[in-house]
């Protein structure tokens, strides 16, 4: 199944927030995508829907497999696109924007020759 780009990045940051805080909340996504709380409503229906997440009675968010299965990929993704353009001499801030624009666009092809030649690069 396509996923769209926005779903990605819910994932992502969602993986982002259990990482952090040990727990999912929607009001952490709101903050960490800069969007608002009926975004993220809206947004989190549509994961429940098709499977990706699931939420609680008290409204805590787990990743279901297939979510976690796209958020991990996003976020090694999200950092080795990171690395790689700091290793460019990419400042951080703008790699870390420059790696969430690339990273959902960028065929598989070429993020494997991106990661066989960062891998030289870092060794």
């Amino acid at each position: 199944m396509k996923i769209q780009k926005a779903a990605e990045d819910y994932l992502e940051a969602m993986l982002m927030m259990k990482e952090k805080h040990g727990f999912i909340r929607s009001i952490d996504v709101a903050e960490q995508l800069g969007v608002t709380k009926p975004s993220v409503s809206y947004t989190t229906k549509r994961l429940r829907e098709n499977g990706y997440i699931t939420m609680d009675k008290e409204g805590l968010i787990t990743l279901t497999d297939s979510g976690m299965e796209i958020a991990s990929r996003m976020y090694e993704r999200h950092k080795l696109l990171t690395e790689f353009f700091i290793a460019l001499g990419v400042d951080e801030k703008t790699a870390r924007e420059d790696a969430c624009k690339v990273e959902h666009d960028l065929s598989e092809k070429t993020f494997d020759a991106i990661c066989r030649h960062a891998k030289r690069g870092f060794e």
